[in-house]
């Protein structure tokens, strides 16, 4: 038996394998990040579907797992183009090897650094891109200063920067207000960029997280609605500033807003055309270059409690048959014969391996899932009521709060979190399981290190 447990710095995959392969979820070390690989599969060819469906671009993030092997599942394998966005430049520089691959394949590759540009990523930015080719890496500026390290940028990759401009469509994130956009004679510094062959404008990008918020699908709909027709207004308002010789990208998204678009895509036909014609055919306005929608997104192979607090596909309440990413823990006691007000469960796993995110759905940090419990749909399922740094609380969610608590010291559960992207950071790597050949989905059948850092 294996005595040794990997620790940070980090083993390497094929050192993990060897840890965790074949191994079950209650014989690991815990607790632990779990996928199940057949969940994940089946939301990223969903999603792929939908965006042939609909006919526009689609631009994969990477910023919520931090793994090569989602994020080749993320683009499948027949789009000639292939477009991430990543939230740190460590992100980028782990995705180089892949990226290279795809265009050995003749693939089109580009990927987005996705938050406004500072001084001192340029040059490992830069570097990437010098290893990549031409058109391989983009920037977002919202600011004119930012303006002046794409010179850098030019000079160190040997080609240009790829330009999307950032617009606040109410998030208040990020970005400039669509009517706003020439802050500081933005577009005139930008013009001669593109003079000095140091940056394109590519588009337009948003990302509005008050889809976050809504509690259907017609809530994300008119998010996504919304999202586009900010974009569509920047176009308009500086129709004559903007290059008519070329096709902009209007990159708009998040991951209820797909969602909510691959249930369109997959009922209604009148709701699908003119979902399909809004995006394909873009009220541009007085701008009169030629545009193509692209919508990005990143959570949706994994979603978490808070995505399905959204209902953006339909009400499912059966999460457990949807989110893809959960930890698993141990109990370590167990108080059910009147200790407390109400009976409760101690579990191993704290603030430190689950975060601290709220859910708007419940009052709690976690869901336990149904896996060895007899109880486990909504209205009647434990979840993590009171958390600390490396333990939690369970508690019954229902009416029923009296009654005991179908745990022994021990057991291991499966508990789904609220912010799968934040409860991953926690973890050096993912364990994998698969439902789709073993229905209790608890062997481990591969190892996916997580890149951390920035």
């Amino acid at each position: 038996m294996d005595t040794m447990i990997p620790q940070r710095p980090l083993p390497s995959k094929e050192a993990l394998k060897q840890f965790y392969l074949h191994k079950t979820l209650t014989e690991i070390p815990k607790p632990a990040a779990v996928l199940d690989l057949a969940i994940i599969k089946r939301h990223c060819n969903s999603m792929l579907q939908t965006i042939q469906t609909l006919g526009v671009g689609f631009r994969a993030h990477v910023k919520s797992h931090k793994t090569t092997e989602l994020s080749r599942l993320q683009v499948g394998t027949s789009s000639p183009e292939i477009n991430y966005v990543a939230s740190t430049v460590l992100e980028i520089e782990s995705l180089v090897p892949l990226l290279k691959e795809f265009q050995s394949q003749g693939r089109k590759v580009n990927i987005l650094y996705g938050i406004p540009l500072v001084p001192s990523q340029v040059s490992r930015l830069a570097l990437a891109a010098a290893e990549l080719g031409p058109d391989s890496v983009s920037v977002m500026i919202d600011h004119p200063d930012q303006i002046k390290f794409l010179d850098t940028f030019a000079r160190i990759a040997g080609s240009a920067a790829g330009v999307f401009l950032k617009v606040d469509c109410g998030y208040h994130r990020a970005g400039l207000p669509p009517r706003a956009m020439d802050k500081g004679g933005l577009f005139s510094k930008l013009e001669e960029l593109e003079k000095t062959g140091a940056g394109r404008l590519v588009g337009i990008y948003s990302h509005s997280s008050l889809s976050y918020g809504g509690r259907n699908r017609g809530d994300a709909l008119r998010h996504l609605r919304g999202e586009v027709e900010a974009c569509l207004l920047a176009l308009d308002s500086y129709a004559g500033a903007l290059p008519v010789n070329r096709e902009l990208v209007v990159s708009v998204g998040a991951t209820p807003q797909v969602v909510a678009a691959e249930a369109v895509a997959e009922g209604d036909a009148a709701e699908l055309e003119e979902l399909r014609k809004f995006l394909k055919e873009p009220d541009t306005g007085a701008f009169k270059g030629r545009v193509r929608v692209e919508l990005h997104a990143g959570n949706y192979p994994l979603l978490d409690m808070q995505q399905m607090s959204t209902n953006a596909g339909g009400v499912r309440e059966r999460f457990f048959d949807e989110v893809g990413a959960y930890v698993v823990a141990e109990t370590c006691s167990v108080y059910n014969d009147g200790e407390r007000e109400y009976p409760e469960a101690l579990v191993a796993v704290g603030t430190l391996g689950m975060g601290r995110e709220p859910c708007p759905s419940y009052k709690g940090w976690g869901v336990v899932g149904p896996w060895g419990l007899p109880a486990t749909q909504q209205g009647d399922r434990l979840y993590i009521d009171r958390i600390s740094q490396e333990h939690s609380i369970l508690r019954w969610e229902s009416e029923e709060v009296a009654k005991k608590i179908p745990l022994s010291v021990g057991q291991t559960v499966k508990i789904y979190p609220n912010h799968a992207c934040i409860t991953g950071a926690m973890y050096g790597w993912y364990l994998v399981v698969d439902s789709s050949s073993d229905p209790d989905a608890t062997k481990v059948v591969d190892v996916w290190v997580r890149w951390l850092g920035w």
